[in-house]
């Protein structure tokens, strides 16, 4: 505890490549839960213990790939009910994942657990730049209380320029039908 500042953890964790599942490397870092403004995201300060596999070739065929769809990519119910992702779709899974990264750590607080459950749906968005756009309608499971939230978010992507959430909201219930 920090007096009149919030509460400060410190972590030690192994982080492992989602794609390669023998490749870890550890990571220490420090989350501030801010007292003061509920809505203030936590401080996070991390360090990595060397370097996890680069993806830049699988980036770059997915980008490519993507690029030369005739039509806009559209999928809905990633992972199916069974929890299966089929390998077309990995990469869209895994952009939503780094992506609903960002929103739970917006929306976190000392009391929640968020987890990406499933994409609801997905549908590119044309551009004219070398951006990737995807909008994103997403379930996060919140472990604490076992609510599963409809959240919306507009993502940017470029293998050279990374992930970014432009826009993102709380969807009302109903919104998951």
């Amino acid at each position: 505890d920090i007096d009149d500042v919030g509460r400060k953890y410190h972590l030690e964790l192994v982080l492992e490549n989602t794609l390669e599942k023998d490749s870890t490397v550890n990571c220490t870092a420090e989350v501030l839960y801010h007292l003061s403004n509920k809505n203030l995201a936590p401080d996070v300060h991390f360090t990595i213990d060397g370097e996890l596999k680069n993806t830049d070739e699988a980036d770059k065929i997915f980008y490519n790939r993507v690029k030369s769809l005739k039509k806009e990519l559209v999928a809905e119910n990633i992972p199916d009910s069974h929890g299966h992702v089929s390998p077309e779709m990995e990469p869209i899974h895994l952009l939503a994942w780094a992506a609903s990264g960002y929103v739970i750590w917006q929306n976190s607080t000392e009391n929640t657990n968020f987890h990406l459950a499933q994409i609801k749906h997905v549908k590119q968005v044309k551009r004219s730049d070398e951006y990737l756009e995807f909008d994103y309608m997403i379930l996060l499971h919140e472990m604490v209380s076992q609510e599963i939230i409809p959240w919306q978010m507009t993502v940017l992507w470029h293998p050279q320029h990374g992930v970014q959430v432009t826009q993102d909201s709380r969807q009302p219930k109903h919104a998951q039908e």
